[in-house]
């Protein structure tokens, strides 16, 4: 009797779980695209992250900084 290829077997579950995922992310991407779509005027778009002008991302004190020390 032939022995089982249990690692066979894994790579096929592991495989249709990993295609189940990404067909599962696919719909959600296309049902966010339709949201956007449809939601254009209401939603605020999302910001990109640049800093400020001041060319700083945050106004945070340098933590190796002497100042007032």
């Amino acid at each position: 009797m032939a022995k089982p290829n249990y690692q066979f077997e894994k790579r096929q579950r592991d495989l249709a779980k990993k295609s189940k995922q990404e067909e599962k992310r696919r719909q959600k991407l296309a049902g966010k695209a339709i949201a956007d779509e449809s939601g254009s005027g209401t939603a605020n778009p999302p910001l990109p992250m640049t800093p400020d002008a001041s060319g700083e991302a945050d106004s945070l004190p340098d933590p190796g900084s002497t100042s007032g020390h």
